[in-house]
């Protein structure tokens, strides 16, 4: 059971120095084999305990061992080839281009993908323990399609992939799962059209607590994307079985009243800024989250940076992670 006001984070913690470095986008692992699985379990194992330590009421497994947040996933899909990769545009921004997987036949899931994840995780974590997943719209804007020519019907074949493999996580003792939607925020048109019933295929059988990460922007990128709003997609989504939203406030400054829209639903309110700044002054996170209460009740607010964190310092996601704990016990203290 989560605490009321319980804090938490997206999902990624950044890694050791020994384990991994960052290539724009990508993780390289500094090993292989034997000596980087053993090497990702000691990480996994230190930002559990890191996490823990700090007060967080919901960890995650810091995301230690993937290359990227969708890659790791599609491994285990049949149809899609990670090796042939070309360039496109991503989440409806003209010239962010990545190098994405190709689709080269019928998406299916081949089996547990993350099984081994979660229940290694789950034996380091005391409490509560959240993983994360990337959700259909996201993965079809992150792929290029040489076989559908339908984008609707390869977000509903990554959606019934995505599903057993929720099924697995749910039977692997996770208490939370959480589906990263980066894409949501910049297609409301494909929502309407197919990615809200996609999101709600993932959830057939799911019993465990779910959230959508709506990410809004990202760290360190300067203007906060102020063009991608939203109360028409928390209108959108609250149609579908999805337990709550992931929803991101401290770099876009919102006015948090927009969280009506969500009122019955779980909220993970992002009031911590993930860029490589100095932690915000704690009163400032306390109105934040303040400002939320008076929309959304103490039992249904998480609150959590904007994104991950892995592209900082690890004593500065320390730091900011330390900064939700003492912010969400002084606003409990007031309740």
């Amino acid at each position: 059971m989560l605490p009321p006001i319980a804090a938490t984070t997206v999902g990624s913690f950044p890694r050791p120095s020994w384990l991994a470095t960052r290539e724009g986008n990508d993780t390289v692992f500094s090993l292989a084999g034997e000596m980087l699985a053993e090497a990702q379990d000691d990480a996994t194992a230190l930002v559990i305990g890191e996490q823990e330590a700090v007060g967080l009421d919901l960890v995650t497994d810091g995301e230690q061992r993937r290359t990227t947040f969708i890659n790791h996933v599609l491994a285990g899909f049949d149809g899609i080839d990670l090796e042939r990769r070309a360039l496109r545009d991503i989440r409806r921004r003209p010239g962010r281009q990545r190098l994405v997987p190709t689709v080269v036949g019928k998406v299916q899931w081949r089996g547990p993908i993350l099984d081994d994840d979660v229940r290694f995780a789950r034996a380091q974590a005391q409490g509560l323990l959240k993983m994360a997943v990337p959700g259909p719209l996201t993965v079809v804007d992150t792929t290029v399609d040489e076989t559908y020519g339908d984008e609707a019907a390869l977000a509903m074949d990554f959606a019934a992939a995505l599903n057993l493999e929720l099924r697995e996580l749910q039977a692997a003792g996770c208490d939370v799962i959480q589906i990263d939607e980066p894409a949501m925020t910049r297609y409301h048109e494909k929502v309407d059209a197919f990615g809200a019933v996609a999101l709600d295929r993932c959830l057939d059988g799911i019993t465990v607590p779910t959230i959508v990460h709506l990410c809004y922007g990202y760290p360190g990128t300067g203007d906060p994307q102020y063009e991608f709003t939203y109360p028409e997609l928390l209108a959108a989504l609250m149609k579908t079985r999805i337990g709550g939203f992931s929803v991101e406030f401290a770099r876009s400054n919102f006015d948090p009243a927009l969280l009506e829209a969500c009122r019955g639903r779980l909220v993970m309110f992002g009031c911590v800024d993930p860029s490589d700044t100095p932690p915000e002054p704690l009163e400032l996170v306390v109105d934040r989250i303040r400002g939320a209460l008076r929309h959304v009740a103490p039992e249904h607010l998480l609150i959590a940076p904007d994104c991950g964190l892995v592209t900082i310092s690890r004593e500065l996601a320390r730091q900011k992670t330390a900064l939700l704990v003492a912010a969400a016990a002084e606003v409990r203290r007031s309740l």
